[in-house]
């Protein structure tokens, strides 16, 4: 499968964003201070965790549409050369 100059691009940046957005957000978390990611004694609420794992997921998909976007770019580069 061939993809065009545009997605190619579309999907890098998509994954350059979503490695942006993903941290900061696991930073955030991990710096909450309302009360809902830990409790009274420290500990990680299940807020936490399921919000840990939503970050995790969503980091690794925007890192494999990344890699894929990176891979066409690349091969349009190598084609035109």
């Amino acid at each position: 499968m061939k993809l065009s100059r545009p997605v190619s691009w579309f999907l890098l940046a998509f994954g350059v964003w979503s490695w942006f957005i993903w941290i900061t957000f696991v930073k955030n978390l991990w710096k909450d201070g309302s009360g809902l990611a830990f409790d009274d004694a420290g500990d990680p609420t299940a807020y936490f965790w399921v919000h840990l794992l939503l970050a995790i997921t969503s980091f690794l998909l925007g890192t494999a549409v990344g890699v894929i976007g990176f891979r066409g770019v690349r091969a349009l580069r190598d084609r035109t050369a």
